[in-house]
C-alpha cells in the first residue's frame, strides 16, 4: 500500500499529534509565528484549514519532534535508526560474509534492497487535476512567507527533481524556491547539489533543464532526499529502504521526469541556463537574514497537477529548534554506523541542534596511540558529503557522555593546552550563509583534541582519575533506602541550580 502525507496525518491525528485549526489564518507571517510558538514547547503537528487568499489547508510543524520524525520513517524510537544506519553501512562498504549470521545479514540486506524498488503508478493520484500553460497560477498554492524582512513566499519542503541530460540518472534533492510570478520561482541550490551539476551539464549542450517539484509528499521521502550519503542508489530506492517497500513513481505530463504518484501538488517546467531572478533575502538555519537580492536559477512552469483537495505541506528554517533540527538529530543517529565504517576509530559523534546540527561536531575515540584524536578528526570532515561545512570538531575519550555538554566542556577544559591541541585548517570550502567567515565561501575549520594525553603527546603522567570507592559505592546502593532516601524524586534536574539559566 502507498504511503502519503494524509497518511502521516491521520498517524499523528490518531496518536494525539495534531490540533486542526479552523481560524482564518494569514500564510503571511501569521502561520509561522503560530507554528514557531508550538515548536518551541513541543507541541502537535498543526493542520490550517481556513487560510486567507487559498482554498487549501496548510500543514506545518509535522517533523517538529524527534518522536514524530521517527514516525515518519515507520520507527517508534531512536535506536531502530540506528539499525537502519547499519543496514546503509552494510551496503555501501559491502564486504564478503565470513560467519553464517553476517552471510544471513546481508542476505536480509539484499532483500530489503528489492522490496525498495519504486513502483509505477498508471492512474496516480497527483493527476487528478491537470493545469496546463496559461491555467497555472502558483498563486492558489498557499505559500506561506515565515519572516517580516523575507524577499516573498517560499516553498520549503519541496522534492526538486532533475535529470542528467547525459547519463538521464535523475537527482532528488530539498532546496528552497522563492515565488517570483504566477508561473515562475526562483530555485537555491548549493553549487555542490546534483540539481547545480545538472543545469551545468544543460548548459554545456545547450539545452534547457526540464525539473519537476512534488510538494506534499510523504515526509520519508523528505528524510530520505535530505540524507546525502554516498550509496550508489537511486534516491528512490534509498526512500524505499527508509520505508521498508517501495516508492511508488508517476511520469510527469510535460516533462521527462518521474515524481512520487501520491504528491498533493506537482510543478512542472524548465530552466534557461543563464536565466535568472532575484532571490532573496530569507530567514535561514542561521538565525539570520540571507541570501540577500541573489541571482538565482529561474523555473518557468508550464503544467501543475494536483490532487483533489490537496494539503499544502511547509516547514521555516531559523535559529534552533526548528523542524529541519529535529530531522538533523534523527539523521545523526542513521549516520553513526555509517561514520564508524569509515572511520574505524569513531566509537559515537554527535551534532548539537544549538550547532545548527552540523556546525560542530562531537567525536568520542578509544584512543590507542598518539596523534589519533587528529587523524580522527580529519577523517570525520572528509568521510561523507554533509560533513564538509563542519567548523569545530572535539574529539575525547570514550568514556566521556558526548550528548552531555557538562561532561564535554570538562573534557576541552581539563584536558586541551590550546597550543598543543588546537589546529585550524585555513582557507576551505565554507557554506555561503556563515557569515562569520572572512570570504564568502571560504573559511577555516578547528580541531580540538580533548582526549587524556599519551606520550609523545605529554612528557608528564597524568593525573589519576578521582573514582568512588566501589566497596563503600556498594553498601550505599544496599542502604539507600535505609538513609530515607528511596522517596526522593530525583529526575531532571533544574539547570538554575548549575547556572546554566538565568534567574
Amino acid at each position: 500500500m502507498a504511503r502519503d502525507l494524509r497518511k502521516f496525518i491521520q498517524r499523528l491525528e490518531e496518536r494525539g499529534q495534531l490540533k486542526r485549526i479552523q481560524a482564518l489564518v494569514d500564510p503571511k507571517l501569521e502561520i509561522a509565528e503560530i507554528s514557531d510558538r508550538m515548536l518551541q514547547q513541543g507541541g502537535p503537528g498543526l493542520l490550517f484549514e481556513n487560510v486567507k487568499g487559498s482554498d487549501y489547508p496548510v500543514a506545518v510543524n509535522l517533523l517538529g519532534t524527534v518522536e514524530r520524525t521517527c514516525w515518519a520513517m515507520n520507527m517508534e524510537s531512536q535506536s531502530e535508526l540506528e539499525d537502519l544506519g547499519k543496514k546503509l553501512a552494510m551496503l555501501q562498504q559491502p564486504k564478503p560474509p565470513k560467519k553464517l549470521n553476517q552471510f544471513i545479514d546481508f542476505g536480509k540486506v539484499l532483500f530489503d534492497v528489492v522490496k525498495a524498488k519504486p513502483q509505477r503508478d498508471l492512474l496516480p493520484p497527483c493527476h487528478q487535476v491537470v493545469l496546463k500553460d496559461e491555467q497555472v497560477d502558483l498563486n492558489k498554492i498557499p505559500m506561506i512567507q515565515p519572516y517580516i524582512g523575507d524577499g516573498g513566499k517560499v516553498v520549503t519542503f519541496g522534492l526538486v527533481i532533475t535529470k542528467d541530460c547525459e547519463t538521464g540518472t535523475p537527482n532528488v534533492g530539498v532546496y528552497r524556491l522563492q515565488l517570483q510570478s504566477k508561473n515562475t520561482m526562483t530555485v537555491q541550490w548549493l553549487s555542490v547539489r546534483g540539481g547545480a551539476r545538472h543545469l551545468r551539464k544543460a548548459a554545456e549542450q545547450g539545452k534547457k533543464l526540464e525539473i519537476a517539484i512534488a510538494v506534499g509528499i510523504d515526509p520519508l521521502i523528505i528524510m530520505a532526499a535530505a540524507t546525502p550519503i554516498p550509496v550508489d542508489l537511486s534516491e528512490w530506492l534509498f526512500a524505499g529502504l527508509y520505508g521498508g517497500s517501495g516508492v511508488h513513481l508517476a511520469k510527469c505530463k510535460t516533462v521527462d521526469l518521474e515524481v512520487p504518484a501520491q504528491s498533493e501538488f506537482v510543478l512542472e517546467g524548465t530552466i534557461t541556463p543563464g536565466e535568472t531572478g532575484v532571490d532573496g533575502p530569507f530567514g535561514d538555519h542561521m538565525g539570520y537574514y540571507g541570501g540577500i537580492n541573489e541571482a538565482a536559477p529561474l523555473i518557468r512552469f508550464h503544467c501543475m497537477t494536483h490532487r483533489k483537495n490537496p494539503i499544502y505541506l511547509t516547514t521555516f528554517s531559523g535559529r534552533p529548534p526548528k523542524e529541519e533540527a529535529m530531522m538533523a538529530i534523527a539523521l545523526n543517529r542513521i549516520y553513526t554506523p555509517i561514520l564508524r565504517q569509515q572511520v574505524s576509530e569513531i566509537v559515537d559523534f554527535f551534532l548539537p541542534m544549538e550547532a545548527l546540527s552540523y556546525k560542530a561536531a562531537v567525536i568520542s575515540i578509544d584512543k590507542a596511540y598518539p596523534g589519533q584524536a587528529r587523524r580522527a578528526a580529519l577523517a570525520f570532515w572528509s568521510a561523507l558529503p554533509q560533513f564538509t561545512y563542519t567548523k569545530f570538531v572535539i574529539v575525547v575519550d570514550k568514556d566521556v557522555n558526548i550528548r552531555d555538554p557538562r561532561q564535554v566542556v570538562w573534557a576541552v577544559s581539563s584536558k586541551v593546552d590550546p597550543v598543543r591541541d588546537v589546529f585550524i585548517l585555513p582557507e576551505t570550502p565554507f557554506d555561503t550563509l556563515d557569515f562569520a567567515s572572512a570570504k564568502i565561501g571560504l573559511g577555516g575549520r578547528m580541531g580540538i583534541d580533548a582526549t587524556t594525553k599519551i606520550p609523545p603527546e605529554t612528557d608528564h603522567p597524568w593525573g589519576e582519575p578521582l573514582k568512588a570507592d566501589p566497596d563503600v559505592a556498594a553498601m550505599v546502593d544496599r542502604r539507600w533506602a535505609e538513609y530515607g532516601l528511596a522517596d526522593l524524586n530525583l529526575g531532571e534536574v533544574d539547570p538554575n541550580l548549575f547556572g546554566y539559566e538565568m534567574p
